[in-house]
């Protein structure tokens, strides 16, 4: 070999490391969220800018392979994994998913990567869980939905159907194309890492109820069937649970933050987590309204429910007697089904969806302020659906003589 042809290859080895270097070169091990820890790095401030997009290039790429170089440092020094990042300039934060190895806790692993001087703070991947239960009818195609009757569903339509309000579904996949959802989805995105977007029951019946197209000849008319539905698919189906994981959860709030959602329905519960927590402070903060399931077996009613301006729903069966949490329909609803069907759902997650698709009525005719929720308790109990609307509304366009003496509450 030549000197020229000796300093070509050398020059190619040296190109090929460098370029090997400025990647970010993530492992993608064979971990499960249960063996992972999200690893919150805070960047300069001059890194930051305003106005950025979700997932965008919100900096230059020598200023992201030092951050990318940084992560795989700390993992290095812990012996642990990079698998995923996720930027969050809204929060001044990026996150890392990092693969904790079997013969340690990932609790233990977070604590321990939290002392180091470059990491925010860092946390065990937490696993949430739809509030469904099991349908006890198996007639897809149930005549009578529960809000026709208990929420005056028809008259509520003469005043608002959510036109031109933006609704964020955190949940499994929507079915687009589903006949009643057809054209009412502007947005359907996958956030699960590592797997394919499929439709699913939960998600695809959340949507029905807020907001499947009404006076179209077929199945159900949503809440709102005004509404455009923002569909982000953090969650997937198991033979036996709708689950999520916190990370998925978070590139899934930060996006519809991002795209200044009106309301955003977190059908789901589970444990609190402190970037979870942080995102839907910023939800708060910016002005969405944020509904979340009950659940009766955690304490305070599980996260999300329990953080304080996140609306807490469930149905009667499940929430009779709990303080602070509002009521609404969610037994034997008909809904939506992936295949182009409908079939009854039950639960938490479904009453949920119920007040989502009120609160876009509401938020049509008041773009912004508090909403005020009509109940028949203070702070929480029935839903008074008719009066909720009517305070915006200014006059009486349903028969709702029997709310007029409920109570208001704000609804943050």
């Amino acid at each position: 070999m030549n000197g020229r042809r000796l300093i070509l290859w050398i020059l190619g080895i040296w190109a090929a490391v460098a370029a090997a270097v400025s990647q970010p070169a993530f492992a993608d091990p064979a971990s499960t969220p249960a063996r992972q820890i999200l690893v919150m790095v805070l960047h300069p401030p001059e890194h930051l800018r305003s106005g950025t997009s979700y997932g965008g290039d919100y900096d230059d790429a020598l200023a992201k392979s030092a951050r990318d170089r940084l992560a795989r440092d700390i993992a290095g020094q812990y012996g642990l994994t990079v698998v995923d990042a996720w930027p969050m300039p809204m929060i001044g934060m990026d996150c890392f998913v990092m693969a904790v190895p079997d013969g340690r806790t990932t609790q233990a692993a977070a604590e321990q990567v939290s002392r180091n001087g470059n990491v925010a703070w860092a946390e065990p991947v937490e696993i949430y869980r739809a509030q469904s239960a099991p349908a006890s009818d198996n007639d897809p195609l149930f005549p009578a939905q529960p809000a026709a009757r208990q929420w005056q569903l028809a008259d509520l339509h003469r005043m608002a159907t959510g036109r031109g309000i933006k609704v964020a579904i955190v949940d499994s996949g929507i079915q687009a194309n589903h006949p009643d959802l057809a054209g009412q989805v502007a947005v359907n995105r996958n956030f699960v890492a590592g797997e394919q977007f499929v439709s699913e029951s939960h998600g695809t019946g959340v949507a029905g109820i807020i907001a499947a197209k009404a006076n179209n000849g077929i199945g159900i008319a949503g809440v709102a069937p005004g509404a455009k539905l923002l569909g982000l698919r953090a969650c997937w189906q198991k033979p036996d649970a709708t689950v999520c994981d916190s990370f998925s959860l978070a590139k899934a709030l930060y996006f519809a933050i991002d795209q200044k959602a009106d309301v955003l329905n977190l059908s789901l519960s589970g444990p609190d987590d402190r970037l979870l927590r942080t995102l839907l402070k910023a939800a708060l903060d910016r002005g969405t309204e944020v509904v979340a399931a009950f659940d009766p077996k955690q304490q305070d009613g599980g996260f999300p429910a329990s953080v304080p301006g996140v609306i807490a729903v469930a149905d009667a069966q499940l929430a009779t007697g709990q303080g602070g949490v509002y009521i609404a329909p969610g037994r034997d609803v008909p809904t939506t089904e992936p295949g182009g069907r409908w079939f009854l759902a039950n639960g938490s997650s479904f009453a949920a969806a119920h007040v989502s698709g009120l609160l876009a009525l509401v938020r049509q005719r008041r773009p912004s302020g508090a909403v005020a929720i009509v109940s028949d308790q203070p702070h929480g109990g029935k839903i008074e659906a008719c009066a909720t609307v009517l305070k915006t509304a200014g006059s009486c366009d349903c028969s709702c003589e029997s709310t007029r003496s409920g109570h208001s509450s704000t609804a943050r």
